[in-house]
Order: C-alpha cells, then structure tokens, then sequence
C-alpha cells in the first residue's frame, strides 16, 4: 500500500497528528494498512533511524557591488575589479583551486549599445543579456592562475577599449575554477615561457587593430590567389599563408610555349615568385588583344615575350563570384613579371627572381 492511501484511510480514522499515530497498537496497525504503516508508527515513536546526506551546496565565486551614484570613468571600476580580484584570488588559494575564466558583467543606467574596441568583429565574445542593460564578457585565461596582477592587468587592457554611452550602475566579477595542472614535457619539448604575457599583448593587439586581424592565417578552400582567413590562435598552432608561388608547369598545369632562356615549356623553376601584397595597378598596352607594353609604380618597360592568358574563375554560384586573366611577362630589360587583368583592370602580382 503506498504512503498517500495510507495517509487517507488514517484520515479516515480519525488519525491526524504524530501523536495519534504512536497510540496505536503496532501490530493490528500493520496487520490492516502493512509494511508502510509500520515503518510510519516507527518513526512517529522515535524508532527509526535515518542516515543524514551530507550534501555541500555549489560554491559560487562571484563579487558584485552597486554603486551609490553613476559613474562614467574607469578608475572607480578598476578599484572595485582590483578589490574583487584579491577576495576571489584569497577564497581559492584557501582550496588549493585556480581560476581559469573570468565573468565581466556591467549594468548600465539606461538600454545600453555598447562598442568595444575599432572592429565590430569584436562582439562575437561579447554578449548583451537582453532586458538586464548589461555587458559581458568572457576572459579565457591562458594558463590558469590566481596572480591578482596579472589577472588585473588582462581586465584594464580591455577596459583601456571599452566605450559606452550610458553610465554604470553595477559591476559584477565571478571566477571559474579549476585545479592546478601539472605537466610533464619530454626531453625535446617545450612550452611557451609566458603564455599569460602572450595573452596579453595578444590583447592588446587585438584592441588596436580589431579582431579580425589578430590570429593564424588559414588558406581558404578555393583557388583565388592569396585567399586566406584569420583563425583565432588556438591548439591548432601557425599555419603559413603559401609560399611565394613557383612557375612550373606541374604544379599549374599550364602548357606554356618556352620563353626565353627556358629549357623545359615553363619559366625556370629556379624562379620565385616575389608578390606584391597588395598587387600594384598597372596599365597594359595591347595589341591585338596581347600585351605590349606595362607601365606600373615598381616596373615599366615593353614586353618581348608572353605567355598566357591563365583564366581562373571561383564562387559562380553565389554573390562572392570572380574571374582573372592571368600573364606571365617578360620585359625588355630581361625582368620576368607576373600580371592579371579583372573587369578590365591590370594590375601586377609579383617579380621573379
């Protein structure tokens, strides 16, 4: 019989306190309601006994401070973040934890629009929790500590960026703990020796020139010349942009007519290809639909020899579409150049060496 039909026909019974309930005989009690009703009269009479669960409630490492008036400078929020720091960093030496994330939040007086930084790009960290008027940020720690000044100092250099057209109100700090790592390397690796100071002229970097010229260059999946974009730093490691492009007819799958002082239909292989990032416009003579004459602010002189058009095409499908044309030149002053034309502007890639 389960404990709610036990409880009604006690009900019944007239049975409504503890009291009540010891009153009764034990042994006609579970001969009518069972084994449910008996363990109830137990511990109505003090005998049962129940282990206690201990059970420790999450440990929350969080600061937080309203100010009495509005305040539309730093140094006031940079005291209270400098204070918090200590507190927290004191809490988790006291468990043998270190932090690993920190939790910026600062609540503004009105709806706020907050900007960070020169880049938009710089809100893909960055969160508006809608109908709070708050700003958040996330800090990933690169090497988990409880060094209060380092820890201030990665918070001021975003504080350094950090614009907003309302007042604050509040500021609230909370930390992510974690324990000490401890790792061992091998004869022949290594490790950064200052992963938190490459954090922060990372940092810093990223506040002068945005985020989206900070990070590893990734070659894009496309055969655009120079196509690449930034990765964030990461365990990935670096990974080079390209090398400086080669001529050679197995790796282009060109079918090149010698030029001069080729051996094999291609432009020596002893040559490479010195770019120009970004390529120098240039303006073409023609004849005949051949160039005849370059005329740039690196180089100018006639064209003795030509090799091309190379016609490359990518992203057909889609607004982000492109076609070139591109040549391979040598002027009379025996220099080997590489150009291309789009929509009927010219400019040139890079010289050979």
């Amino acid at each position: 019989m389960e404990v709610q039909e036990v409880l009604a026909i006690l009900h019944k019974w007239g049975i409504h306190t503890l009291g009540h309930l010891a009153a009764l005989d034990k042994e006609q009690l579970g001969a009518r309601l069972g084994p449910e009703a008996i363990r109830m009269w137990e511990r109505a009479n003090g005998r049962s006994s129940r282990l206690l669960k201990l059970i420790r409630p999450p440990e929350s490492f969080q600061e937080s401070f309203e100010f009495e008036r509005e305040i539309e400078t730093a140094e006031p929020l940079l005291f209270m973040l400098r204070r918090f720091l200590e507190q927290l960093a004191v809490r988790l030496a006291t468990i043998y934890l270190v932090t690993k994330e920190l939790t910026l939040r600062i609540t503004f007086a009105n709806s706020c629009h907050v900007r960070h930084g020169t880049d938009s790009s710089d809100w893909r960290n960055e969160t508006a929790v809608a109908g709070k008027q708050c700003y958040e940020r996330v800090f990933k720690i690169p090497q988990p500590t409880n060094d209060v000044d380092l820890l201030f100092r990665m918070l001021q250099t975003h504080l350094e960026n950090f614009r907003s057209e309302h007042p604050i109100v509040a500021v609230a700090l909370s930390a992510e703990p974690i324990k000490p790592a401890g790792e061992q390397f091998g004869l022949f690796e290594t490790t950064l020796r200052n992963p938190p100071q490459l954090s922060e002229t990372l940092a810093r970097l990223t506040a002068l020139l945005g985020g989206d010229r900070i990070g590893t260059p990734v070659l894009e999946e496309t055969h655009r010349p120079d196509a690449f974009r930034m990765q964030p730093f990461g365990g990935t490691g670096f990974q080079p942009v390209g090398q400086a492009g080669v001529l050679a007819c197995k790796s282009n799958g060109r079918q090149d007519a010698p030029l001069p002082h080729s051996q094999d239909g291609c432009a020596p292989l002893f040559r490479a290809l010195r770019r120009f990032r970004p390529a120098v416009s240039a303006s073409v003579l023609q004849d005949e639909n051949i160039p005849a004459h370059v005329r740039s602010a690196e180089l100018s002189g006639k064209i003795i020899a030509q090799r091309g058009p190379y016609f490359l095409s990518g992203n057909w499908w889609d607004e982000k579409s492109w076609a070139r044309a591109e040549w391979d030149l040598q002027l009379q002053n025996s220099e080997l150049v590489r150009c291309h034309e789009s929509e009927g502007t010219w400019k040139v890639d890079g010289i050979y060496d």
